[in-house]
């Protein structure tokens, strides 16, 4: 079935139950707020590692439940990013959380060759946006994590989110390559990458997804823009999966689909894994600025996909 909306995703992660989730420099209060109401709701069952008596003063500000709450004490974030990591390569837990760390910290034990749980391919972000009066979910990549990705690592860009929406019940994804002019320039590189991208999907490079561009945004997703343009692209104005440039442009547009447009968000890192038996390991790294909303549809987004078959 596929998943349309948030409240759906939702309910699909009740169903599966409780996933372990592990939390990097748990004294967040945005973070904790969305781990109590995922466990409560049991979507998640939580691991908190950081400095106990800011976690426990935290815990006390948000109203959470602190009677039973696992706490591991570890002051320093880094040792703290290294101990959750090293939960997950063990199998301890199947998600983890960034608190209050820098992401780059958190995703360099990750990607640490010897202590992490890099997988065989590229790590790379995967936003969800349900916005007003659509009919389907829009997913986004990438907007957190390779910042100017060349051809193949769009490739795989591309690759990484098309397993994701095939996961939430989408059979052929629609998948717009963005970029700021339809026809091939030569001076707009996105432009010429789109196009290499889309003959190398026509030969069997993405399974499972109809990819094409150059495309505009508006195009991609406006029906309207695509009948006045009268464009020939068999995806335009349906599109499911809009790949960006860069990380610049896809923050830009993220962050305006969230303060413009008034969407929600749920968005995580695909691509790690667990050593112990290979399970995919969402990696969530939710912005300061995210809402603790937000973060709670992260983690029933990354209790879906834990422990799933999806590319790394």
């Amino acid at each position: 079935m596929e998943i349309t909306r948030f409240d759906e995703m939702v309910a699909a992660a009740v169903q599966v139950g409780p996933v372990a989730v592990a939390v990097a420099a748990a004294h967040d209060p945005e973070v904790l707020r969305a781990v109590d109401r995922a466990q409560r709701e049991g979507n998640v069952r939580e691991n908190l590692v950081g400095d106990w008596t800011a976690i426990e003063e935290d815990a006390e500000q948000t109203g959470k439940e602190q009677a039973g709450m696992a706490v591991i004490h570890e002051p320093d974030t880094r040792l703290a990013a290294r101990r959750v990591v090293g939960m997950a390569r063990e199998g301890e837990t199947g998600v983890v959380v960034k608190g209050q760390i820098k992401t780059a910290d958190l995703l360099g034990q990750v990607l640490n060759r010897e202590v992490g749980i890099r997988g065989r391919g590229l790590l790379s972000h995967v936003g969800i946006f349900e916005l007003p009066g659509m009919d389907r979910l829009i997913y986004l990549s990438d907007s957190g994590v390779v910042v100017y990705p060349d051809v193949y690592q769009k490739l795989e860009i591309i690759n990484n989110v098309v397993a994701v929406a095939r996961f939430f019940g989408l059979a052929e994804p629609k998948v717009a390559i963005l970029a700021a002019s339809e026809p091939v320039h030569p001076k707009i590189p996105a432009s010429i990458d789109a196009l290499a991208l889309s003959k190398m999907a026509e030969q069997g490079w993405v399974e499972g997804a109809l990819v094409d561009g150059p495309l505009g945004l508006e195009l991609a997703i406006s029906p309207r823009a695509a009948a006045v343009e009268e464009s020939d692209s068999p995806i335009a104005g349906l599109a499911d999966v809009l790949i960006v440039p860069n990380v610049e442009a896809g923050n830009i547009v993220a962050k305006g689909l969230l303060y413009f447009a008034h969407a929600r968000m749920a968005g995580l890192v695909v691509g790690a894994r667990s050593p112990a038996g290979g399970a995919q390991v969402p990696v969530v790294i939710s912005s300061r600025a995210d809402s603790a909303e937000t973060r709670y549809l992260s983690l029933a987004m990354a209790a879906l996909l834990a422990n799933r078959p999806l590319p790394g």
